[in-house]
């Protein structure tokens, strides 16, 4: 009788990975992280670059966990042994077929508990090079969550102001281009940080927002400024974390100073999702209601049904946003060391050019 051998000897998978900063080096020594909790929980955050093979779904978890309340705890194991080998046999079969013999994976869950080490030992039996991440996402999270929250910002921050229309984070996207150091958080936050700026895609979770700013944050060169736009506590429904809450609310400011007409045009273009959606629109303006007087809220309306988009942008920048740009600069007013005039906003390129100009006069 023929034995079967394997080409590799079974291998441990009591290796663990601790991660010493967000953007560990040693990701970089893996050919691909697995984050393998259910495709809800991947979804809200994630590591990055990690591709989800959940080795239980949203139900199977919740089935589980049923069975270890309702049952035992020896019955929901068993349950979720023969759940996490299925799938893993179904991500061998799929996901991972085409990896050869020298494959190295980096494996995580919630906690760095059962459903990673299950899948680890699976994989590592095959005789590939697994590890697992001790302490799993939780692990990860702590850290974002220090370096967003009490780690200072590591390069010094300059803050571009400006009232609503003034094309702040068009003239961000320029800057970036040009090689500034930029944080565009309205990017990160998926909402250009008005009533109207809700964008198609939605916002993401806090916890995706905080993980994303905290890799921008790692990112830095601190031996350059980074810019950043001038913002509130929130972005959309998201709030900003506080260390960077704290160093916008101490950096230097520049201020675009452009027309009330030029804003209200560029504002048409770059709001054009709202201006064709009727229903958003109505309802924006209908927000306000509490806010403005019943005649003023009247001729919001009608300019919206007849299509008169400068007007309404106009009439909305001027007995909306403007004051409370003015009211929340006053706070920031001995912050400001520039002042950028821009006539209008057809050339954002240029625009971009005095920004950058302007920081270099700050030794920037």
């Amino acid at each position: 009788m023929t034995r079967w051998r394997s080409a590799r000897p079974f291998t441990s998978i009591d290796v663990t990975l601790k991660l010493s900063r967000v953007l560990d080096p040693a990701f970089a020594g893996f050919d691909d992280i697995i984050d393998v909790r259910s495709p809800s929980e991947y979804a809200e955050d994630h590591l990055p670059g990690a591709i989800n093979l959940p080795v239980l779904d949203d139900a199977e978890r919740a089935r589980v966990g049923t069975v270890y309340k309702q049952v035992s705890p020896f019955d929901a194991r068993k349950l979720g042994a023969a759940l996490v080998a299925a799938n893993a046999a179904r991500h061998i079969a799929g996901p991972l077929a085409d990896r050869d013999g020298g494959w190295k994976g980096l494996i995580y869950c919630w906690r760095g508990g059962q459903r990673s080490g299950g899948f680890a030992t699976i994989l590592s039996q095959i005789g590939w090079r697994i590890q697992r991440i001790e302490g799993g996402y939780k692990s990860w999270r702590g850290l974002v969550v220090d370096r967003v929250q009490n780690q200072p910002v590591r390069a010094r921050v300059v803050v571009l102001d400006g009232n609503t229309g003034s094309a702040k984070t068009a003239i961000l996207s320029r800057l970036a281009a040009r090689g500034v150091q930029v944080i565009d958080l309205e990017a990160l936050a998926r909402h250009r940080g008005s009533l109207f700026g809700a964008v198609a895609q939605g916002q993401p979770s806090q916890k995706w927002f905080e993980s994303r700013l905290a890799l921008a944050l790692e990112g830095l060169d601190p031996a350059r400024p980074v810019l950043v736009e001038a913002e509130s506590s929130r972005i959309g429904a998201l709030n900003l974390p506080k260390s960077v809450w704290q160093a916008i609310c101490a950096a230097p400011r520049i201020r675009l100073e452009v027309p009330l007409a030029a804003r209200a045009a560029y504002s048409v273009r770059d709001y054009a999702d709202v201006v064709a959606d009727p229903d958003r629109l109505a309802a924006s303006i209908e927000a306000l209601s509490p806010l403005h007087p019943a005649g003023r809220i009247e001729q919001w309306r009608a300019q919206a049904q007849s299509g008169d988009w400068i007007g309404l942008a106009a009439g909305l920048m001027r007995d909306h946003y403007d004051p409370r740009y003015r009211k929340h600069r006053d706070r920031y007013v001995l912050r400001e060391r520039a002042v950028v005039a821009l006539e209008d906003l057809r050339d954002l390129d240029a625009a971009a050019a005095k920004v950058e100009a302007a920081m270099m006069r700050l030794g920037g």
